[in-house]
């Protein structure tokens, strides 16, 4: 199920990636190690991620991603955390329920099947997503994915 809702801003604090959207996990260790001795973190931060390549027309090594932890309010980051926001517009979330590796067919379906029979038009802004659990600690069949797909904003924006 889509919801279709106007997503506020969320500041981030974040680590690019370069390469398999899969080892993106990478560069959330190295950002939450970061934030932590930035004094930074926080048990209720939250944990994004923007993918800027469509990976069916890029080949894997050269995809950029984006891992991200909100920042508190007023924190500045310090390199080699990279501010940067999401949202701050309406979006197309779907829920993700399962192994990250299956998510490819939730995109599928969100891009090749959603999208087309919506009315909707996607903006020229990257895809992200929400890790709302740990996959430290919760099995593979019962993590839970926000994926944001931006939309044109009926200003052409």
């Amino acid at each position: 199920m889509i919801d279709v809702r106007q997503v506020p801003a969320v500041s981030l604090a974040g680590i690019a990636h370069r390469g398999s959207y899969m080892q993106v996990g990478r560069a959330f260790d190295v950002a939450f190690t970061c934030m932590a001795a930035q004094g930074l973190a926080r048990p209720d931060m939250r944990w994004l991620a923007v993918y800027e390549d469509d990976p069916f027309a890029v080949p894997e090594s050269q995809l950029h991603s984006r891992a991200g932890l909100s920042l508190p309010p007023g924190g500045v980051p310090l390199p080699p955390l990279e501010p940067f926001t999401l949202g701050g517009r309406r979006c197309a979330v779907l829920r993700h329920q399962g192994p990250y590796a299956t998510m490819r067919a939730a995109y599928q379906w969100l891009y090749g099947h959603w999208l087309v029979q919506s009315g909707h038009e996607a903006a020229n802004r990257p895809v992200f997503e929400e890790y709302l659990n740990n996959p430290r600690d919760t099995s593979p069949d019962r993590l839970l994915t926000d994926i944001y797909l931006p939309l044109v904003d009926g200003t052409g924006g």
